[in-house]
């Protein structure tokens, strides 16, 4: 069976891995985290306490050469969150970058710290109950599990209730790293940069996973800022992931930053995700270094499902074309499926293909409902252009809102918001209405707090762009829009 990471077995002598000022070869990380397999085999789950650093990516690839489930654990998590994934998933042991610090929630897991040749310092460390560290000589790696045996347990972000845990076999992240590869021309001599967190999908699967994969190498910043970027991408870097509020930054230092500029006119690839990139951004990115950012759209429980083509349009405001393997179509509140390809008709994206997750740990029945024969309900409402090119205009719940007898999605005011040169941030919710039956409502965060602009005036701008329809009815002014670690906008926090 092929191995998830060729290079790895191979014992590749060239760099995978670089945290700060620490890399591991994949030569030494084989040596690594096989030191730590016979530690962790056998186990029926293990954590890995998911922070930014070299101990945290050996330790996941441990767990997935000895074939048990990880569950990456946010470090930010709070206590009662913690306490319900730690009860949920029962992990047997939790691995940690050695010296790290544990929550009092962790206390009851027994805890193994990694150690690697990259971090230690002075002789090799004896081998204990607590700790795992690289042996004298490379031993063979474990024969690969099966493609439907358990890689990753990772929990959604509990928007409608306690976070579930998405448990994802090596088939799909095969698959979805592989048509990547396809969709990106993502080869061996591709050299990541990115500061994502490493206890979702985006920063670990992709960001970590996906370059092992590939047999490349992956530079992480340990945390955002445009000085690591220019850095990186000067210096051999080839592709650069991020989310919105990341090359929101980059977009805003573009003008006075000319090392930034060539550093991102010279990328081979520039991505966006887990949230959409706003138009404006996007053209003030292209405008400035004449490189386009291809976005993806993917979720926990699906991975990738579709993504703008490296040799593709990277035309602002859509996702591209389902990926190679997965199946996606648009179905109206009925479950009809909707055939238009005209750019208006709002219909969910439905999801099938091998890239989806399995279940979730413990509950049949939300495994269940998540379902509509064969094809994963995502939650997402979108668009699809004659081309075929999907639009996402929001989230069902807080995104798709009810107006006039319309259907409206958030997204595309959102962005027409965003063009207003009075606006630095903007959010469009629906809030209940006598007499439209939902009203529109943009949360606005103004360039100059001290002269923000009037309700009527954008109302007038998004009239003006839009269909009037779609013009807000209320506007609200906030000094900033809450947002969780991956950069999305919370809208449930945003009440009147």
């Amino acid at each position: 069976m092929t191995p998830l990471f060729p290079a790895l077995a191979a014992r590749a002598d060239r760099p995978a891995l670089q945290f700060g000022d620490h890399t591991l070869t994949y030569a030494e990380l084989a040596d690594d985290a096989g030191a730590l397999v016979p530690r962790i085999a056998g186990a029926r789950r293990i954590a890995v306490w998911a922070t930014p650093t070299l101990g945290t990516a050996v330790g996941v690839v441990a767990g997935l050469l000895a074939g048990v489930p990880v569950v990456p654990v946010n470090p930010k998590s709070g206590e009662r969150e913690l306490a319900h994934i730690v009860t949920d998933s029962a992990p047997e042991l939790v691995l940690v970058e050695a010296g790290a610090a544990l929550p009092p929630g962790l206390a009851a897991v027994e805890r193994v710290d990694v150690v690697t040749r990259a971090t230690r310092s002075g002789p090799l460390p004896e081998t204990g109950p607590d700790d795992a560290s690289p042996g004298d000589g490379p031993a063979p790696l474990p024969p690969e599990p099966s493609p439907e045996a358990p890689a990753l347990i990772v929990y959604t972000s509990g928007t409608t209730g306690p976070p579930k845990g998405a448990v994802l076999p090596r088939r799909a992240l095969t698959a979805t790293l592989d048509a990547l590869e396809d969709a990106w021309q993502w080869t061996a001599d591709d050299v990541l940069v990115h500061a994502l967190p490493l206890f979702h999908v985006h920063g670990l699967i992709l960001g970590v996973l996906g370059p092992l994969r590939r047999g490349g190498s992956v530079r992480h910043l340990g945390r955002f800022d445009t000085a690591g970027v220019t850095r990186e991408l000067s210096s051999g870097a080839t592709m650069l992931f991020g989310v919105p509020t990341m090359y929101h930054r980059v977009a805003e230092a573009l003008a006075d930053d000319p090392a930034l500029v060539k550093a991102l006119a010279g990328a081979r690839l520039l991505v966006s995700g887990s949230a959409a990139l706003p138009v404006h951004d996007h053209r003030r990115i292209t405008a400035a270094t004449g490189r386009g950012v291809v976005e993806r759209y993917g979720m926990t429980e699906t991975l990738m499902n579709t993504s703008v083509r490296a040799d593709g349009e990277p035309r602002a405001g859509t996702v591209g074309l389902p990926l190679r393997g997965v199946e996606l179509r648009l179905v109206e509140e009925s479950g009809e499926p909707i055939e238009a390809y005209d750019g208006e008709t709002v219909g969910e994206i439905q999801v099938r293909g091998p890239n989806l997750f399995t279940a979730y740990l413990n509950r049949p029945d939300a495994t269940e409902a998540a379902f509509a024969d064969g094809w994963f309900r995502t939650g997402d409402m979108a668009v699809r252009d004659p081309d075929g090119y999907v639009r996402i205009v929001g989230r069902k719940a807080t995104d798709l809102i009810k107006s006039g007898g319309y259907k409206i999605g958030a997204g595309e005011i959102e962005n027409v918001l965003l063009e207003h040169p009075g606006v630095r941030e903007a959010a469009v919710t629906g809030e209940p209405d006598a007499d439209l039956g939902e009203r529109i409502v943009a949360w606005i965060v103004p360039r100059n707090p001290e002269a923000p602009p009037s309700a009527e005036e954008l109302a007038d701008h998004v009239a003006g762009q839009l269909a009037a329809h779609k013009r807000p009815r209320t506007v609200r002014h906030l000094d900033a829009l809450p947002r969780n670690d991956m950069g999305k906008i919370m809208k449930r926090s945003l009440r009147g």
